[in-house]
């Protein structure tokens, strides 16, 4: 078990209590979890904002009579194996469409009597045989019954086969089945990505199955539980290379077109499977015991050498997670691969990883520092499911969280392992832990784990992969490994991922291993066992809030009672202080959960800051800021303490401190920017954003050197972007005169790479038509996905309306802006204060044909709601947006149903918010800023 650490200063400042994190928290609330509340039903809530009940699910209007109107498979058919021929055209037919053709053979087993056969099948026209849409026989001389019908149901996806007779228990048959599908650009199943090289426009066969379209590819048991092995065949046009998961057994050419086979692979999930023909070239390595690691992308972008360091990392990442989880790479070959379109960032495909451009390739002279750190950490965060996730796979989508959860955590060990000099392991706490709280104290969050009857169809299936399943599960895995320490935890791994190799689990499997971990290292103990304590954390949604009285010592327990099987109240005397004494727990952020304390102690820690800031580490000071600003939002602690809590920024040079303060501020910016407030905010800003702009400019001898630090690298992007828009003397005229600079030598920027958003985003807001088509002409012409990413992303920072507009219209025209790029890009408008009206009348009145085209199955088409309305918060903002929910009830929302939801519950908070606060902000800047 981890330690709890009291630590006397030297220097007079009293106590701190530097361990009082998960474990310690755990042990001292004695968390438990009794069965009743196990079943995640009916727990008493007070409405407050980290609630854990559970909002109840709507009533099924629709309840299945038949086992095909179900969304899912029935139990009486296990797949074995399969056999899928594709033949992708590269080039449109006849009627102008683009199709591929294939056949399938599957091997199935009888386990249950049935005289069905249910199959998943998609936008496939299926070829009709003799009055069937399939052909079944037995093996081992078994006779296969006849098929008396066949029909496809559209709304569950399926095939359906009614038999003459029933199949046999424990016997084995082959349904073989011929089809055709389109190779559209819709980013889902087996689709098309085009792109332009040297004036000639290529085409490219690729492939999404998660989590839903393996199904419109060939028909299939599409479900992760449904693992089998798979034998592909790629019949593809000369000139070109075929890939799949595995590595190609044989290619026979010299005929018009080539066929490529591969090797059967392992039993795994069709959600994980990869079919790619393109014109790529790669680069290569077998420094991994022979391992072959190959990176595949343009041939521009290759021989531009942009795929070289994802090259360079994968090996050490590869070869961490092999000691990690003690177990070798289950695997021949590791593909990556980046893509010109690719609706998510990357996909785990076992043995074929696909990638955004963006989050593969980096350009050494083009691409910035955050370019660089995104390409590892995706790299990360993809390699570790190749055992967790791939290797052993959760039967249902209900338990997501684990897979995504635990991936998102283990990225940070990975990519610390490949740059050990970046700090990798702090950035968890921004990039997760607080965002998971942001989302985590709405009424409108959900547990980590839910029902498996709770997810069902394609929509809800997508609704799970957001910021709770992956941010949120980073941060209760990161405390539960704290908790047990890094080797147990690693040992209970090692043990569940050799146990379950290429099958199914549940999350409690893992608690169970890594209790028998527990159980076998001497001298470690827990007060309850790993499922007690962890069906705490994963099965009611919120968070607690420890609150500790430095007064008398004594630890209530935590404001929601969840929380808790027994009601006590703990006393420490080391937490009792007096005089210049004070204590700071949870001081290593690992632990997930606010930390309150009695106001004589907020009083102290901000002493601390205004007189000695550096007595605290960095996560500590982003941990006090960030704690102070949500407990004041929640009303724990009033407004203007945790405004305080930025006084002494002036002094302040360390990235993770400032971004936590600019996260915070940027609610009171979106709040406020429209009314009176924004001017004594951003006056009081420019007071302490100025010396930090003046510390850059000298280390940088006048911006024309880069800071050596990775974060030093990050919070000069801050203080330039922060100065700038809070109208620092000297900075709007300096980004002005380097866009010019570049506008004028339109063939050799100098701005420096990671400097490039900022100055981008300023130069386009500050300027007019002449610096927006200046950067379209680049967009358009640029063959860096990193550069064209920055550009798509600055070109919304214009103040004109007319070119906001005419922005707008282009993200419908995927000859403009990429489909994978669409609902972000209208995202980036939003956040532009002119830009949002705009964009809220452009989404409300094509939402059929937007939710159509990009939101039927994208996992990131929830963000498009979030982010258009995070600055609501006015009542007229908040009936037009329930307006909106009514009117498109008969459309639909897909995957974003819950993120309107919260919308709406996030507006309503808001305008409590700013009614309560705003006088008292405003005066608090007006001071604050003398």
């Amino acid at each position: 078990m981890g330690k709890v650490y009291y630590i006397s200063k030297n220097v007079g400042l009293g106590l701190l209590v530097l361990g009082v994190s998960a474990l310690a928290t755990i042990i001292a609330l004695s968390i438990a979890y009794d069965k009743e509340k196990a079943k995640n039903q009916g727990r008493p809530g007070d409405g407050a904002a980290d609630s854990t009940s559970m909002p109840t699910p709507p009533a099924t209007l629709f309840t299945p009579k038949e086992p095909w109107d179900r969304y899912r498979l029935p139990d009486s058919l296990v797949p074995v194996s399969y056999n899928v021929t594709l033949w992708p055209r590269l080039e449109p037919n006849a009627d102008g469409l683009y199709i591929f053709t294939g056949h399938s053979a599957v091997v199935f087993k009888c386990v249950k009597e049935t005289d069905l056969i249910i199959i998943h099948s998609n936008k496939l026209n299926l070829t009709n045989f003799h009055g069937h849409l399939a052909k079944l026989s037995g093996l081992d001389e078994v006779t296969a019954p006849t098929i008396q019908k066949s029909w496809l149901v559209v709304k569950t996806e399926f095939l359906v086969l009614q038999l003459r007779s029933r199949l046999a228990v424990g016997a084995t048959y082959v349904l073989y089945i011929e089809f055709q599908g389109e190779l559209a650009d819709d980013l889902e199943g087996f689709y098309r990505s085009e792109y332009t090289e040297d004036g000639v426009k290529k085409v490219v066969a690729t492939s999404q199955m998660q989590a839903t379209y393996a199904r419109k590819t060939f028909p299939c048991f599409d479900e992760p539980a449904m693992k089998a092995v798979f034998s592909v065949t790629i019949i593809h046009k000369r000139g070109t290379v075929a890939l799949s998961n595995d590595a190609a057994d044989g290619v026979i050419d010299g005929m018009p077109v080539k066929v490529t086979t591969f090797e059967p692979t392992e039993r795994m999930s069709t959600y994980l499977l990869a079919f790619i023909v393109s014109d790529f070239v790669s680069i290569q390595s077998n420094q991994n015991n022979n391992l072959l690691i190959r990176i595949w992308a343009r041939k521009k972008a290759i021989d531009d050498r942009q795929g070289d360091y994802a090259l360079n990392v994968t090996g050490p990442i590869l070869q961490f997670y092999e000691r990690y989880y003690n177990a070798t790479y289950p695997l021949s070959k590791s593909d990556q691969i980046a893509l010109p379109d690719f609706n998510a960032g990357a996909m785990e495909n076992w043995g074929l990883v696909t990638y955004r451009e963006t989050a593969l390739l980096y350009d050494p002279i083009v691409s910035s520092t955050g370019n660089k750190e995104r390409v590892t950490t995706v790299i990360a965060h993809e390699l570790a499911h190749m055992w967790f996730g791939n290797l052993v796979t959760l039967r249902w989508w209900n338990d997501l969280w684990l897979n995504e959860g635990f991936a998102s955590y283990v990225e940070y060990l990975g990519a610390d392992y490949a740059e050990p000099t970046w700090d990798m392991k702090d950035q968890i706490i921004l990039y997760d832990m607080y965002k998971a709280f942001a989302v985590d104290a709405l009424a409108s969050s959900h547990p980590l784990s839910c029902r498996e009857e709770e997810v069902n169809d394609p929509a809800q299936i997508s609704e799970m992969f957001n910021t709770i399943s992956y941010n949120k599960g980073a941060a209760v895995l990161r405390m539960l490994s704290e908790f047990l320490t890094e080797p147990v935890f690693a040992r209970g791994l090692s043990s569940y991922l050799n146990t379950f190799a290429f099958d199914n689990t549940e999350y409690t499997d893992l608690w169970d291993h890594l209790q028998k971990a527990v159980e076998n290292t001497p001298g470690i103990h827990i007060p309850h066992t790993v499922h007690d304590i962890m069906n705490r954390w994963t099965l009611q949604m919120g968070f607690p809030v420890v609150t500790i009285d430095t007064r008398t010592g004594i630890l209530p327990y935590p404001n929601n009672h969840y929380w808790l099987k027994h009601k006590q109240i703990n006393t420490n005397s080391l937490m009792r202080v007096s005089g210049q004494d004070w204590v700071l727990a949870n001081t290593n952020v690992s632990g997930y959960f606010r930390v309150n304390y009695d106001l004589e102690n907020w009083s102290r820690l901000l002493s601390l800051l205004n007189t000695n800031h550096k007595a605290l580490s960095v996560i500590n000071r982003a941990q006090i800021i960030d704690d102070a600003f949500n407990l004041a939002r929640a009303k724990i602690i009033s407004t203007t303490l945790a405004l305080t809590t930025t006084k002494y920024l002036s002094k302040e040079k360390d990235y993770i401190p400032w971004e936590s303060v600019l996260r915070n501020l940027n609610y009171y910016i979106l709040m406020f920017d429209r009314t009176e407030v924004y001017g004594a905010l951003q006056a009081y800003l420019k007071k302490q954003i100025q010396p930090l702009f003046e510390h850059f400019r000298t280390i940088t001898a006048n911006w024309t050197r880069v800071p050596s630090g990775h974060t030093d690298q990050y919070n000069q992007i801050n203080a330039i972007g922060i100065a700038c828009s809070m109208g620092v003397r000297g900075c709007r005229e300096l980004i002005r005169g380097w866009y010019r600079q570049w506008m004028e030598t339109p063939n050799h920027n100098p701005i420096h790479p990671n400097l490039k958003s900022t100055v981008y985003c300023s130069a386009i807001a500050f300027g007019g038509t002449e610096e927006w088509d200046f950067a379209w002409m680049k967009f358009k012409n640029t063959t860096v996905a990193s550069e064209a990413s920055r550009l798509r992303a600055a070109m919304a920072c214009t103040k004109t309306p007319w070119l906001l507009n005419r922005y707008l219209e282009y993200t419908l025209d995927p000859t403009k802006i990429r489909k994978q790029d669409a609902t972000s890009t209208i995202q980036y408008i939003a956040q532009n204060v002119v830009g949002l009206p705009l964009a809220w009348n452009f989404i409300r009145a094509r939402w059929s044909y937007i939710f159509q085209q990009y939101g039927k199955g994208s996992f990131s088409f929830s963000s498009l709601i979030s982010g258009i309305t995070k600055r609501f918060s006015t009542e007229f903002e908040l009936q037009e947006l329930k307006k909106f929910k009514e009117d498109n009830l008969h459309v639909g929302f897909g995957s974003a149903t819950l993120a309107l939801e919260q919308a709406i519950e996030k507006t309503t908070a808001n305008i409590k918010w700013v009614t309560e606060n705003k006088a008292q902000v405003l005066k608090w800047f007006t001071e604050a800023s003398k």
